[in-house]
């Protein structure tokens, strides 16, 4: 079951991410973006970006690499961090993202299989093979700091591009207080995500070993 949801994860998640980028530029070009400034945009959402890191995941591990690229992503830590940040943005999405538009098609397809398919899959194969107990407590900080860098960018960009990846992240029209509030309360929800992850990976791992014959 691991292997296939292994596989499976690597198949959509490389489809989703390919058919997304296929049908983003296009788009944004005709919105008025410079082929650059319409890649750029392309990598400018968290989802794009832990959807990458998903699928580097499932590489490494289907080549057990240990350098390189893809070496960067071995280990419980890796594993562990990508797990919480593709479940926020399965959260986020759910409860924040999907009322605010209703996308048709091609984008409707991305959507499903970006926030719900590929998240599902992966959290579905981290508990199954992932989750090996060597998740340590002192690798939160390090989980943290991807979200915390990747607003800083959001941030950063949206004075120069005009424009931000999320509404909630809009301080020209929510105002600096609402998007700090915001950015907390879903920094303290990554915070929450970190603690069960490392008590889950720690439990699967006791789970699997108190169920091996003696």
């Amino acid at each position: 079951m691991a292997r296939f949801l292994q596989f499976a994860g690597l198949a959509i998640g490389l489809v989703a991410l390919t058919l997304q980028f296929a049908i983003t530029m296009p788009a944004s070009i005709a919105a008025g973006r410079t082929v650059l400034g319409s890649v750029v945009f392309y990598f400018s959402f968290f989802t794009i970006l832990t959807n990458i890191g998903a699928v580097l995941v499932y590489l490494q591990a289907l080549r057990d690499a240990k350098s390189g690229l893809l070496g960067l992503f071995a280990g419980a830590g890796a594993r562990g961090g990508v797990a919480v940040a593709i479940a926020l943005v399965m959260i986020v999405y759910v409860t924040i993202l999907a009322p605010l538009w209703q996308p048709e098609g091609l984008f409707l397809l991305c959507d499903v299989l970006l926030h719900y398919v590929t998240p599902i899959l992966y959290l579905a194969w981290w508990l199954a093979a992932g989750a090996d107990g060597s998740a340590r407590w002192s690798d939160i900080p390090y989980w943290v700091a991807y979200p915390v860098l990747y607003l800083i960018y959001a941030l950063a960009r949206a004075p120069i591009a005009g424009e931000v990846p999320y509404p909630f992240l809009d301080i020209a029209t929510k105002g600096a207080t609402s998007v700090a509030l915001t950015s907390l309360m879903m920094t303290l929800l990554f915070l929450v995500l970190c603690v069960i992850a490392v008590v889950a990976d720690h439990g699967i791992s006791s789970f699997r070993k108190a169920a091996r014959p003696n």
